[in-house]
């Protein structure tokens, strides 16, 4: 099960999801209380191992700002709403993990992540609209996720992975490690039938 821990802004933040094992850490650069700028992005990134990715989310970002990320954090992935991806220039190498918030009509990308209408608020997405979603696709859920719920989550939704921010925090922005640890232990320890 792939874990991605959100909103990164500490060292010892980042730190904690290395020594947990998590797959991917996140970067916010949309208002929010884990928001920051590219420059602290790149530093607190520069602490990851290479097998770590990293992945720089946004929400209706400017080309400016995708390009400052880009040039200045070199992530892996550029996680965004999916309607913002058809205005936006991406080179080539970005991975792109497109961020759907409900229902769709037509086509549905290989892999998206399957958030609820307000990200970092703590809310739980809609589990029967990202099941019916998961059958047809890839799906990282995200949305009011935490260690008490999680193994809930994967079994209703089944997942390709799950993402947590909020469920993880002492405070809002601030990571808490052993938060952090017991949400990767329940989802390691998940036994999901195939």
């Amino acid at each position: 099960m792939f874990i991605k821990i959100c909103g990164m802004t500490s060292a010892a933040a980042v730190v904690a999801a290395i020594e947990c094992g998590v797959d991917a850490i996140g970067f916010v650069f949309a208002p929010s209380p884990r928001q920051v700028t590219p420059d602290q992005a790149a530093e607190l990134s520069a602490e990851a191992p290479p097998g770590l990715l990293r992945v720089a989310v946004t929400r209706h970002p400017s080309q400016v700002l995708v390009n400052e990320i880009v040039t200045r954090v070199r992530p892996h992935y550029l996680q965004t709403d999916i309607e913002d991806l058809a205005g936006l220039d991406l080179p080539d190498g970005l991975g792109v993990l497109p961020v759907v918030r409900g229902r769709r009509n037509g086509a549905t990308p290989a892999r998206v992540l399957f958030e609820g209408p307000h990200s970092g608020r703590g809310t739980v997405s809609d589990w029967t609209v990202a099941a019916e979603l998961a059958q047809q696709t890839e799906i990282i859920l995200a949305g009011g996720l935490n260690a008490g719920n999680v193994a809930a989550a994967i079994n209703r939704v089944r997942p390709f992975g799950v993402d947590v921010s909020t469920g993880v925090e002492g405070a809002p922005g601030v990571k808490d490690a052993r938060r952090m640890a017991e949400f990767v232990t329940a989802v390691r320890s998940l036994t999901v039938p195939g």
